[in-house]
């Protein structure tokens, strides 16, 4: 449409025999409002512009900290393969982006025959869904959020890992459990595959390669990996090492994660006490200090790791199991951290709005003094983000913020904060008073926020 507008003028200007000074005017009309246009596109590239980048154990864009308040929004890809639908995507980034968020985490994979598959079959894809993940990329560019693109599941949820093995095993190789899908080279060139597909895809609205575009943050080798017959985690490493390789030999901009949750295996024993009573075939420390590997993830459910137990227990086993992984990541790995997924649900016993906004802010406050302490938290990814009408992917923890005006403050509260500290940083780590009291500072933020968020509000739904 933009490129029509020069042949426009000139054309209306020669049709007209418009005087000398009428046509100065109108030149400067048009520059201006082609000025305008320039200023609108510049506000659409996300923000900060560059791509995230790792200095040191922090984010960085452009080489100053990048700190941030996120969330998941598992949903985007399919909610937006049926264009009625789409609006949903974009109020879910609007809200987002209203409440100071700036990275959001999604899935860049549904795999098998039904018609919302990505991938219907190995190598096989329905470009209809493919370009509903183009939506979602292009919408969180104009939105100025970064995306976090998971390329498969653990779980048999859209597909995962056991839609791969049952792919080799239909085709006649010889298949023993879903963990073969770490070994067996069939179904790793599957994988392979679809992880080249994604990253050389061309976006169909922006027209900018995934590899290329800076709306996405990191890439995510598999969401919540786990593994049976190895709970060393000495299988999963290997897979780990082999494709962060294949990764990076395609893309050298994008930072890559595992998707891990962080519990921990064979290489630290005496970490093991912290893990929730179990292992689950990973092993936090090696998988993360594999060289291709940028940062480090954890995901934290006490509600449903330790479901017996009361809230207390529960927050206390919170509070453990963030402060491990913060010395671990500071101290062992010196990799950023990031809190991917944390929540509370609405089917937990004795369930309130109150407790989760309390748990929320607890979590939060936990991220920000770590932070602020000179740690390697870059920020947390609540899950999960959602519109209003989307009861089908819902699962007791999500939170659509238009109903949700308490814990919309909240989020935006942390928001304020993280991007407040962000910005001391780049002042200089001395302007950073790290005894201040966390509650001080965000007691004058809240006003300051709700204020804020009221006055921005719609009216309606």
């Amino acid at each position: 449409m933009h490129s029509n507008l020069p042949l426009t003028m000139a054309t209306y200007i020669k049709s007209c025999h418009l005087s000398r000074s009428v046509i100065v005017l109108a030149f400067i009309l048009y520059l201006s409002l082609f000025s305008c246009i320039l200023c609108v596109a510049s506000v659409n590239v996300g923000k900060g512009g560059g791509f995230v980048q790792i200095k040191g154990p922090n984010f960085v864009i452009n080489g100053s900290p990048f700190l941030f308040n996120g969330f998941n929004a598992y949903w985007m890809m399919n909610v937006a393969t049926d264009p009625s639908e789409r609006y949903k995507v974009s109020q879910v980034l609007q809200d987002a982006a209203n409440a100071g968020l700036s990275v959001c985490r999604t899935w860049a994979f549904a795999d098998g025959a039904d018609d919302q598959a990505l991938q219907v079959s190995p190598g096989v894809y329905d470009e209809r869904v493919f370009q509903g993940l183009d939506f979602a990329v292009a919408e969180a560019r104009k939105y100025g959020l970064r995306l976090i693109l998971s390329f498969v599941n653990n779980y048999k949820d859209f597909g995962g890992r056991p839609q791969y093995v049952e792919w080799a095993r239909s085709s006649g190789v010889q298949i023993n459990s879903d963990d073969d899908f770490y070994t067996n080279p069939i179904v790793k060139g599957y994988y392979k595959n679809h992880v080249e597909r994604v990253i050389t895809r061309v976006n169909t609205i922006t027209k900018i390669s995934y590899r290329d575009d800076t709306t996405i943050m990191a890439w995510e080798l598999i969401n919540e990996p786990r593994c049976q017959i190895d709970y060393s985690g000495r299988m999963v490493n290997g897979w780990v090492q082999q494709m962060a390789v294949f990764v990076k030999s395609l893309d050298q901009h994008h930072l890559l994660e595992i998707g891990m949750e962080g519990f921990y295996g064979d290489t630290m024993p005496e970490r093991k006490q912290i893990n929730p009573g179990y292992q689950v075939g990973t092993d936090f420390i090696s998988n993360n200090l594999v060289k291709e590997i940028d940062f480090a993830t954890i995901h934290a459910y006490p509600d449903q790791w330790l479901s017996g137990q009361n809230d207390d227990s529960q927050m206390a086993f919170m509070q453990r199991w963030m402060s491990s992984h913060y010395e671990d990541s500071r101290t062992i790995l010196k990799k950023p951290l990031v809190i991917a997924e944390f929540g509370k649900s609405s089917k937990d016993p004795d369930y309130s709005i109150n407790k989760r906004d309390s748990y929320m802010n607890a979590v939060y406050r936990n991220i920000y003094m770590e932070a602020k302490s000179g740690g390697t938290v870059g920020g947390g990814l609540v899950w999960q983000l959602m519109a209003d009408g989307m009861g089908s992917y819902g699962d007791g923890y999500e939170i659509i913020l238009s109903e949700n005006l308490s814990t919309d403050s909240i989020i935006s509260q942390q928001s304020h904060a993280m991007g407040t500290l962000a910005h001391m940083l780049r002042s200089g780590p001395e302007n950073v008073a790290v005894n201040q009291a966390r509650e001080v500072e965000f007691g004058q933020v809240r006003g300051h926020v709700v204020n804020h968020r009221k006055g921005m509000r719609k009216a309606g739904p």
